[in-house]
């Protein structure tokens, strides 16, 4: 599996990721992911939607709250052609907790907690901590990646407008 060290910060300490993050214009990886109820789901059964997967390290901390927390307003102003999907390596008993006292009802969380399949996938499994960086992609109807955003310093939050863009553009 490839590394790529450095490639993100935490605090400013370096840290490597493992895979090869998609690029705009490729097919998105197809990983099998966990809900909430345990229940494997294929990032492909979105097909026919707009997808927006943000890949947080885990939701029990700040950035990542606010950041699913943001999406999920942002959900309502997008429409029913979008779908948005918060990605941890969080145990799916943890997100559905963490959603419930969260108010969360338009995000769908998914688990890579088992293979880290979607962390290798789209390259951002940290190595040191096997949790997953802090990046977003843009996935079209036809499951092409229109946008990839990864952030550096995992301790901020993503460039929401450049997002919600690249989805418009989409729409």
């Amino acid at each position: 599996m490839e590394e790529h060290p450095a490639a993100v910060t935490m605090k400013g300490n370096p840290l490597t990721l493992l895979g090869n993050m998609p690029r705009a214009g490729q097919t998105a990886p197809d990983a099998e992911l966990l809900d909430n109820s345990l229940a494997p789901v294929q990032i492909s059964s979105y097909r026919g939607k707009v997808v927006i997967i943000s890949s947080v390290p885990s939701l029990d901390t700040p950035v990542c709250d606010i950041e699913t927390r943001r999406f999920n307003t942002e959900a309502g102003n997008l429409g029913a052609d979008v779908v948005i999907l918060t990605v941890s390596m969080d145990l799916p008993f943890a997100q559905k907790r963490w959603c419930g006292a969260a108010g969360i009802d338009r995000v769908i969380t998914l688990s890579d907690h088992r293979h880290a399949e979607f962390g290798k996938l789209y390259g951002t499994l940290i190595k040191e901590l096997r949790l997953l960086a802090r990046a977003v992609f843009v996935v079209d109807r036809e499951g092409i990646v229109q946008y990839v955003q990864l952030v550096k310093e995992i301790s901020q939050e993503p460039d929401y407008a450049g997002v919600l863009e690249a989805v418009r553009r989409q729409l």
